[in-house]
Formats: C-alpha cells, structure tokens, sequence
C-alpha cells in the first residue's frame, strides 16, 4: 500500500521553567498507509498528543522528520483536519457556520460553502441542525459538528485527539461506529489517539502502542476483525477478546513503568503533552 504519513526518528523535548528540559518522544518510528485507521494507545504521559500536533504542524520535531506525501511537515494546512476532545466550536456561530469555517480559508463563495456544509453535517447525521448554536446541541452532537467542520474542506489526513472521551459510553459507542461509516465512505487517512483499550480494537485498522516516557512506538498490532458496525456482538467476540488481551498486554508494563516515573509532567496546556 501506499506510505502516506512517514515518521522517521522523531524525537521531541521541550524546555522546563527554571532549567532542564523534558522529553515527550524519543526516536520515534512509523509508517502510515493512505487511507488507513491507525489507532495509537499508551499510557498517560507518553506523548501521544504530542505526536498528533506534530503531525498536525502545530510544533516541530526535535529529532526526525515527519513526511506527508514524500513532503516534509513544518506547519498546519489545510491537508490535515484536526479534532479535539473538547470539540472547539465558535459559540457564534451556528452549526453550519462552523462548518463553513475551514471553507471560507479555501475562498469557496457563500453558496458553495453552505451546500458543502450541508452536504458534511448529512454525513454526520444532523440535517435539520443547521442553525442550531452549540449551546443548544447535546456532547455528541457537538462532536459531530467538529467532525463535519474537519471533514469539509476535504484533507487527505483526519488527525483525532481521543475526541470520544468526555462522552457517556452509549454516545461513544454510536459515534464510534459513524465514524467507521464516514471513513469507508470517504476513504481519509485517520491517526486517532486514545486511552480506552476497547475502544482502539474497535476502531483500528492497526493499533500502534507507545511506551512510557519518553515515547516510542513498542508494537504495531494488526487487528482483523472485519465490519465493525455490521455485527452487534463484535465486542463480546473471541476474536475481539484476543485482540483486546494482546494490546493490554503489550501496555501493562508500560503502564506500570509510567506510574514509576518521578520526574515532575508539565503541564499539557503549557507545552502540548499528553
């Protein structure tokens, strides 16, 4: 298949208030497919959400490089849509308006915008919520909206920051699998970041599992479980328990070597960790 995102040698360290410095990633190494659904997991700590700005361009590589297409990344673009746990909608502006957003940065002209908006808020399940405001919609509802705005000015590249976890656990469970619908529909390349175990067997395509910090990736598990959302007792499936046991396996040690670490952790909003 073809390498879409190559992450050779990353190394990221960031500097600490009063001397010293701290390191996220180390000698990071990973290969990506076009049109994959890569899963990372990890312990808390261990850099996955710094793996994702930088492949996002929202900060630069120590160490390595990251290429996108044969192209090196050295900041954001419009080939990358990015969402968050915390959905970042803009209060005033509507649901659809949001979603125009990344579009008006292209130059599409009004009518344009809002059709393709429209077109990306029916993916995601909320024709008739075009002029609601976000006070008004539900956590999932929200979150569908922050996918519709990623998806509609059509990146190669969907990067998502663990942006089911602030959701109770049947929303979860159903955004999880429209997610796997958008993404056989619309064939993107996906690099989602999460904790849950079950969750990352679920939705992977492969799982990529980093160590404790400072970050790298230990395994890559590859998951073949079939369509997800065409059978209803996946989870409880042998096959699905074999994968789960494999993926916390391979994270039980660095879990608990995380939890040893006594090196103070900056905090996340300051220096981008996670």
């Amino acid at each position: 298949m073809t390498t879409k995102i190559e992450i050779s040698g990353v190394g990221k360290t960031f500097p600490v208030r009063g001397g010293g410095a701290f390191t996220a990633l180390r000698d990071t190494t990973l290969d990506i497919a076009e049109g994959e659904f890569l899963v990372v997991v990890g312990p808390s700590g261990c850099g996955k959400s710094t793996l994702l700005d930088l492949l996002g361009g929202l900060t630069r590589p120590t160490t390595g490089r990251i290429l996108l297409d044969g192209a090196e990344i050295t900041g954001p673009a419009l080939d990358r849509g990015v969402v968050f746990q915390q959905y970042a909608l803009l209060p005033w502006r509507s649901a659809l308006r949001n979603v125009e957003f990344g579009l008006e940065a292209k130059g599409l002209g009004r009518r344009e915008r809002a059709e393709t908006a429209r077109h990306y808020l029916d993916l995601v399940g909320l024709s008739g919520f075009e002029d609601r405001y976000p006070h008004e919609l539900s956590g999932g509802m929200k979150q569908r909206v922050a996918i519709a705005r990623s998806l509609a000015y059509d990146p190669g590249v969907l990067l998502m920051d663990e942006p089911f976890a602030a959701l109770d656990a049947q929303t979860r469970d159903s955004l999880q699998d429209e997610l796997l619908r958008i993404w056989e529909r619309t064939g993107k390349t996906v690099v989602f970041i999460t904790h849950g175990i079950d969750e990352a067997v679920y939705l992977g395509g492969r799982v990529a599992v980093l160590t404790s910090r400072p970050g790298r990736v230990k395994e890559v598990v590859d998951i073949d479980l079939g369509p997800r959302h065409e059978t209803e007792d996946l989870r409880s499936s042998p096959e699905f328990a074999e994968h789960r046991h494999r993926v916390w396996s391979l994270l039980r040690d660095e879990v608990r070597a995380a939890r040893r670490l006594d090196v103070p952790r900056p905090r996340r909003e300051a220096v981008g960790l996670g």
